[in-house]
Parts: structure tokens; sequence; C-alpha cells
């Protein structure tokens, strides 16, 4: 697949072909006694959703009320949530947070005066919809990058998103060519792998 200059680092990475590795982190989490599924999953979700809220005007000690009754509602619906690729989770999520911010609003949050109106506009929808994937694979990246030693990394991000050659790269690091493509193959497998799901 031909690498277009004008897609983001995270777009390119999370849009390159690579085979799937279940179990998903979204299969995970339908069992409430994977632990380290759902911490891995709130080390993910955390910032994206603290960034949303505060786009949707909430103040620090509001957002991370809400952030928590998000996850909270998540825990509890996500271990029966079945995976179907003709649904969108990223759409669904923006509901969850749309329908906390409603419930927020209706209740006493003496920090949200400048909120009214904010949770409904097509505008923050729009945002969601547009930030929603790019937030997500820049996160997901940062979390994974430690499973990686740095020359299998560098190897990758200098090939795919950087968009040198693969000839170029292993030049550089001392790699065969070989190296470099199994260094891309196993970092974008790994990526799309962990967001199986997530990203749809």
């Amino acid at each position: 697949m031909e690498l277009l200059a004008s897609r983001s680092p995270a777009s390119r990475l999370a849009t390159e072909p690579s085979l799937e590795t279940p179990p998903s982190l979204l299969e995970r989490l339908r069992h409430p006694d994977d632990r380290a599924a759902w911490a891995h999953f709130v080390d993910l979700y955390t910032p994206i959703l603290f960034a949303f809220a505060g786009r949707l005007g909430l103040q620090e000690a509001d957002a991370a009320d809400l952030v928590q009754d998000v996850f909270l509602l998540l825990m509890r619906t996500l271990p029966q949530f079945t995976y179907d690729p003709q649904k969108s989770f990223r759409a669904w999520l923006w509901t969850v947070m749309r329908n906390k911010v409603a419930a927020h609003r209706r209740g006493p949050q003496p920090h949200s005066a400048g909120l009214s109106g904010v949770a409904d506009s097509d505008e923050m929808e729009r945002a969601w919809e547009a930030e929603y994937r790019q937030r997500l694979v820049g996160r997901a990246l940062t979390i994974m990058q430690s499973e990686f030693q740095p020359a299998t990394w560098k190897a990758c991000w200098e090939h795919v998103v950087s968009g040198r050659s693969a000839a170029e790269v292993a030049s550089e690091l001392g790699m065969t060519v070989g190296a470099v493509y199994a260094a891309k193959f196993r970092v974008l497998a790994r990526l799309r792998q962990e967001l199986q799901g997530f990203l749809d």
C-alpha cells in the first residue's frame, strides 16, 4: 500500500495491512475478571476521554467525574458487548459521552456553567469523529512502544510514518532490508490487534 503524504502518522500506521492476532483487547474486556485488560483499557482511553470532556466545556473536577462515570458504565456494559463490524464502537462511545454530559448538566454542577448546549453540538460530534482515530492510535502507540526493541520501533516508524525507503532505513540502522520489513510487520500487526474493534 502506498503511503499518502497527506495522512497523519497515526493514520498511516493504523491503515497499513497486517494480520489480526486474537484475542483483541475488546474481546478481553468481555471478561470482568481480566484486570490487566481493564487497566490497559483505562490507560488507553483516559487521556482521550479527558480531552473531549475538556472540549465539551467541563472543568477539571467535572471532567474527572464524567470520565469516572463513563468507565463505570463501560465496565457494566462491555462484558456483554459483541463486536459487530457493521456497527461503530466510536459512535457508540460518543453516544455514551454525550448522554453522560447531559446527565451532568441536569444535576447540580457548580463548575460547569459554560457547558450549556455544548454537548449536543453538531460541531463537537464532528470533532469527535475527526479526532477519535488519531487520538486513539497515538495513545496506543505511546503505550506499545515499550514492547519493542528500540531498533525495531525506529525501523517501523521511519519506514511507515516518515515514508523512507526500507533500504535507506536499513542502511542507517545497520539492518537488512528484510529486517526493516519484519519490524514493520511486527509493529503494525500488534497495533491492529490491539485496536481491533475500537477504530470502527
